[in-house]
């Protein structure tokens, strides 16, 4: 039996030109194929897959992209990694990258420009076909630059330009939904935990809280709206700042379902139950909000969906298609952890 070491030098000793002699092509076939530009026969296509698997030929990606080919890799410029929704996301990216023959390079740019932009340039150094940018603070001028000179996908934004597509979820709505959900079961003194309000999507959801309790002829307080970072400590910290300030509150909206975490265990800590004696309402419909004692009411974004789109629509400028993908509408998904006034 061969070593793993022997094997590995062995196939690094096949060549494209023995691939082309066994699977009978020109070799500019074969590369052509490699590197997805040959317009080929399906069956030519099949008889140089048969000679790579028979020889165990890797083809070389440096010298693939050298050659003018393509790397079949995408950067994903992502800012944190270990979010639990950005990990969804990315989970989604993958799957649909990998169905196609590309792999992904994932980068964390934790919400700072000059990180993103470092990390834009280290995957480009690594010669990406493309680029996913999952939010971020890069300013849109930088990204229509970027277009420029390779297709751009990016996700919380709605911008416009030649190479780029842009994927954005409706925050309003989904906060409008939320509190109004709120509204209906007779709540008026609902507590509201922003995200970091660098944030995009943050300020959109505090814009929808607003216009619900609008339409509700129900007077916005500032002392009701309390500062979170999108995680379960600053939930946390945010609810027992509230209950010692001592305004009266009966509901809490969180902008996303890791501060609606925190803020139920805050509740817990200080005696209070949820939902008989304050209800909560979260933002994501992450995977343990349906685990959570008692289970999360929340408004459903799928960041599957989301990254599944953001590769399908990189996918469709590669290959020079007008990408379609759009994400679903939010949805409000009651569970237990509402109830009525």
């Amino acid at each position: 039996m061969k070593s793993s070491k022997t094997s590995r030098s062995a196939a690094s000793k096949v060549t494209l030109g023995m691939v082309a002699e066994v699977s009978g092509v020109s070799p500019s076939t074969v590369s052509r194929i490699l590197n997805g530009t040959a317009v080929v026969s399906q069956e030519k296509k099949d008889a140089v897959d048969r000679a790579i698997a028979e020889l165990g030929f890797v083809p070389n990606p440096i010298a693939r992209v050298l050659a003018g080919g393509r790397s079949q890799s995408v950067g994903v410029v992502t800012q944190a990694i270990d979010s639990p929704y950005y990990g969804v996301a990315l989970r989604g990216i993958e799957e649909v990258l990998d169905a196609a023959g590309f792999v992904p390079l994932f980068a964390s740019g934790h919400w700072n420009a000059k990180e993103e932009q470092r990390c834009i340039d280290t995957l480009r150094s690594r010669r990406v076909d493309g680029l996913i940018v999952l939010t971020g603070r890069l300013s849109d001028d930088s990204l229509r630059k970027l277009a420029k000179d390779l297709p751009v996908v990016v996700t919380g934004r709605t911008l416009k330009a030649q190479g780029l597509y842009s994927l954005n979820f409706n925050d309003f709505e989904g906060a409008r939904l939320a509190t109004h959900h709120l509204l209906s079961q007779g709540h008026r003194k609902i507590a509201f935990i922003t995200g970091d309000p660098v944030h995009p999507d943050a300020q959109e959801r505090l814009r929808g809280y607003r216009a619900a309790l609008e339409a509700a002829g129900v007077k916005y307080k500032p002392a009701l709206v309390l500062p979170g970072l999108f995680h379960e400590d600053s939930g946390l910290m945010a609810v027992e700042r509230l209950i010692d300030s001592r305004e009266p509150f009966t509901a809490i909206f969180a902008a996303n379902d890791q501060m609606a975490f925190g803020a139920s265990l805050a509740l817990h800590r200080r005696g209070l139950r949820v939902p008989d004696d304050v209800s909560i309402v979260g933002f994501d419909d992450l995977a343990g909000a349906a685990h959570s004692i008692p289970p999360l009411t929340t408004i459903h974004q799928a960041g599957l969906e989301l990254g599944r789109c953001a590769a399908q629509a990189l996918l469709d400028l590669l290959a020079d298609r007008k990408p379609t993908a759009q994400l679903p509408e939010p949805r409000l998904i009651i569970r237990s952890s509402t109830g009525a006034l």
